[in-house]
């Protein structure tokens, strides 16, 4: 299985100014899977170290923070030596030992010439202020489950992911079933490298759905087992709402479909926990438009979406055949679907920052609006064909931006300030 982020790793190999990476992203994104085989791709020797359970770690670590000490104690342990230049050295569930996690700081300053990558399913929570953090002796990798391209690479369709990346939009649209079969298969799978695997081997969607079941499964045990007593119930509450809350026509995240009554207060911990671990997409409203977005953030507005589409469909319950055959059932969900889809694909994009755009009236409402860093570009969602595109002249007429984007399963074309972007193609955005 192919991940464009072994293409990051590389980068950090190489680079002179490289520290000890962190791999952050939700349980079972692969990020344990990426270690090892970039380990295995690049490195003569790799030196993989579990921190679950470990008291042998945790022990090691305890004491003094001396950077030839720990290289001699985990020489012990892996019974052969670390050479600097050829050894990668992967820790895996770093959280699990706070002080190893600050140890990084020390390789940093005093042994930056070993290979230190590491990893968490938790890590978001370990990385509160407050906890002892090596701040600006690390570098981040950002992993999330495989986009629609890397999906097209796993499932024998790599020259068709080659052909989005090429954007010869001509020979694109002349494959364009290919490419709406796989979406749609894509919005069933999902991204979660197991599920993938588990389709492309088997093509057996019985067997993807109870793969995502037994997901979704482990990160309600997660909320039992790491989250603080008190916050576990609305975590579980708050969670299992994003369906309904996706399935509105106005995506806006509402407290009082989590329960009757609630306020806000009573659920940010809850919102914070989630997209600490990765499990959640927070997209903020902004209420004008200008460089950066940030600038023009609303705190109080703003959508939740789940880390994976697939997932999302397995806690819908949507059948296979209700998603491919495209009948009634999913035309009332396939909105919710299709703008998942959007964002779990713009967050895969470096350096670019999403957003929503409403006016205060509430009637002219944009899906998303990333902030590239020189422009900021409107993104309109549809699920279907419909090209009508009200609230994006509306947008238009106020802001001027330079170029529109609406993305739908219309075939592409460009106008005078207007791109028509095939959803499947919506991974393209950036460069395009």
């Amino acid at each position: 299985m192919y991940r464009t982020a072994i293409e990051k790793l590389l980068k950090w190999k190489k680079s002179k100014y490289r520290k000890p990476l962190i791999i952050e992203g939700a349980r079972q994104v692969g990020k344990t899977w990426l270690m090892q085989e970039f380990g295995k791709q690049e490195y003569a020797d790799t030196i993989y170290i579990n921190f679950d359970s470990n008291p042998n770690m945790a022990e090691l670590f305890a004491y003094n923070l001396d950077v030839d000490r720990l290289i001699m104690g985990l020489e012990l342990y892996a019974g052969r030596k670390i050479d600097p230049d050829n050894s990668l050295l992967i820790f895996d569930e770093i959280q699990e030992v706070p002080r190893a996690l600050a140890s990084l700081k020390y390789f940093c300053e005093r042994a930056p010439q070993y290979h230190i990558v590491c990893a968490g399913s938790l890590l978001g929570i370990a990385l509160h202020p407050g906890t002892s953090f090596p701040v600006g002796k690390v570098d981040f990798l950002k992993l999330y489950p495989l986009s629609f391209n890397e999906f097209l690479m796993a499932t024998a369709k790599k020259q068709f992911a080659e052909l989005l990346d090429r954007q010869d939009f001509q020979m694109i649209t002349s494959f364009k079933q290919t490419y709406i079969d796989a979406l749609k298969q894509y919005y069933y799978v999902g991204g979660m490298p197991e599920a993938v695997q588990n389709f492309t081997d088997n093509k057996d969607f019985g067997e993807v759905r109870e793969i995502q079941k037994r997901i979704l499964y482990a990160y309600e045990q997660d909320f039992s087992k790491h989250a603080p007593n008190e916050i576990v119930p609305r975590i579980r509450v708050l969670w299992n709402s994003i369906p309904s809350q996706l399935a509105k026509e106005n995506k806006k995240f509402v407290y009082g479909l989590v329960r009757e009554g609630a306020r806000a207060k009573d659920y940010e911990t809850a919102i914070m926990w989630l997209s600490d671990c990765g499990l959640i997409h927070k997209v903020s409203r902004v209420n004008s438009v200008g460089i950066p977005l940030k600038g023009y953030d609303d705190l109080k507005a703003f959508k939740l979406f789940l880390v994976d589409v697939g997932l999302l469909g397995c806690m819908a319950g949507l059948s296979h055949r209700t998603l491919l055959d495209g009948n009634s059932l999913f035309t009332e969900f396939k909105g919710a679907l299709t703008e998942q889809y959007v964002c779990q694909q713009l967050k895969t994009i470096d350096d670019i920052a999403v957003y929503y755009y409403t006016n205060d009236r509430g009637s002219c409402e944009i899906d998303f609006v990333i902030d590239t860093g020189n422009q900021v570009v409107p993104v309109e969602v549809k699920a279907e064909v419909n090209l009508r595109a009200k609230s994006l002249k509306t947008y238009r007429e106020k802001f001027s931006p330079e170029i529109c984007v609406r993305t739908s399963m219309a075939d592409y074309k460009k106008e005078e300030w207007l791109i028509n972007l095939p959803l499947y193609a919506v991974g393209q955005i950036a460069s395009i």
